[in-house]
């Protein structure tokens, strides 16, 4: 897998290291963090960027600023909404967590998808097929999406879906910038269509087996 330089804006990062710092308990409950500059000299920063990570870790619920008196740690961790949480996480661990989904989700669905489920799957495999083989890339990936977000559906645990769409959606741009083609998924297109197979066959253990013959093929 190649390298990747992950884009993430300054306040992000600050936000992310000063969450795992309280977290670890350097800044415990009720502390008071220290003064802006000194936070700019620590994180290398400047002052607009340490406001936008305080703004951010105050809506997650971490921290309170007192006008006047300063900032201070009221939760070790907060309730920052999954889809923030998503778009700040490093691209390596959001794909751990996708890879372990599809695994989870295809043992699901071969348990209990409908009919409807199997023809959305065969139409999304179909169009992920056609895109592969005109070596387009971006409707590639697209189709890819959608077909695991289709077999996520069939799993019929909402939880997984939500969990699945988010991950993979903020994935979509990693994916893009590894894959300079489609070669990846017409080596791959067996295997997919071995999982479908699989989940249509209602054989929820080779279904699981499959997915991870697939994530094998792709991350190895």
């Amino acid at each position: 897998m190649k390298d990747l330089i992950v884009r993430k804006s300054l306040a992000d990062e600050v936000a992310s290291k000063l969450q795992e710092q309280i977290s670890l308990g350097k800044y415990k409950i009720n502390e008071k963090l220290p003064i802006e500059p000194e936070l700019m000299k620590a994180f290398g920063v400047g002052r607009s960027t340490i406001r936008e990570a305080i703004k951010s870790l105050v809506n997650s619920g971490l921290l309170s600023v007192q006008q006047g008196v300063g900032t201070f740690v009221i939760q070790a961790s907060g309730n920052e909404p999954m889809d923030k949480r998503l778009k700040r996480a490093n691209v390596q661990d959001l794909d751990e967590v996708r890879q372990l989904l599809e695994m989870k989700i295809a043992e699901k669905a071969a348990i209990n998808r409908s009919e409807k489920d199997i023809i959305t799957m065969k139409n999304c495999l179909a169009a992920r097929k056609h895109a592969a083989y005109a070596g387009l890339i971006e409707e590639c990936i697209d189709a890819d999406i959608q077909f695991h977000v289709a077999i996520a559906e069939a799993s019929k645990n909402e939880i997984l879906v939500d969990l699945y769409r988010s991950v993979s959606l903020h994935l979509k741009t990693w994916f893009m910038h590894i894959y300079p083609d489609t070669q990846i998924f017409i080596d791959t297109h067996h295997l997919h269509k071995q999982l479908l197979k699989s989940i249509i066959a209602n054989d929820p253990k080779q279904a699981w087996n499959t997915a991870a013959k697939i994530i094998g093929n792709v991350y190895h």
